[in-house]
């Protein structure tokens, strides 16, 4: 697990633990619907009994801090950082893993499919205002839900087989196929319609 905190961050952080007047007290780093482009990372106090089951322990020069465990993949290579400035300063927390985890061949079926729906079908999808989501994995099929201007587009079926199907089973050797979700009599935002 590499989650940096600075020197400058944890000696302000050290400063509002103590502010709190707990003994043991430390904080809790996780990321609130990670992987999705919704993804926010979070740090929150955390007295003692208040660590999750699964947390993962990092243990710093002058607090403890508890990393939530099914947030450690998205938190890969996070730095938090504090600057002074004349106002008092600013807490930066940068995770750039938190929309999008690094994959690898060991990683969760989820994870790997979201991360090329993300990396390489969506920004393809945008050029027509349209995007695809993960809905759930059934059976080796990945579950696929279409938005925007895919949704009711009269393409969509050779979007599905010849784009993101072709793209999936080439990157992911053990997904047996796509499957579409989306109601496409809905045509408002259609691209072609």
């Amino acid at each position: 697990m590499k989650i940096t905190f600075t020197e400058a961050a944890q000696k302000y952080l050290a400063g509002l633990l103590k502010r709190q007047n707990v003994e043991g007290i430390g904080v809790r780093l996780f990321v609130t619907q990670p992987g999705t482009p919704y993804a926010e990372t979070c740090l929150a106090y955390c007295k003692p009994g208040e660590e999750k089951e699964g947390d993962l322990l990092l243990e710093l020069e002058y607090f403890n801090c508890h990393v939530e465990g099914v947030s450690e993949p998205f938190l890969e290579d996070a730095e938090v950082d504090f600057s002074e400035d004349k106002l008092g300063g600013q807490l930066t927390i940068k995770a750039p893993n938190a929309k999008l985890p690094k994959v690898n061949e060991d990683s969760p079926l989820d994870q790997k499919i979201n991360y090329f729906l993300q990396t390489e079908i969506n920004p393809g999808l945008a050029a027509h205002g349209g995007m695809v989501s993960l809905v759930e994995i059934d059976d080796g099929f990945a579950i696929l839900q279409f938005g925007g201007g895919c949704q009711g587009c009269s393409a969509v079926d050779l979007t599905l087989k010849d784009g993101v199907e072709k793209t999936l089973v080439e990157r992911i050797p053990e997904l047996k196929g796509v499957r579409d979700v989306t109601d496409h009599t809905v045509t408002d935002n259609a691209y072609f319609k």
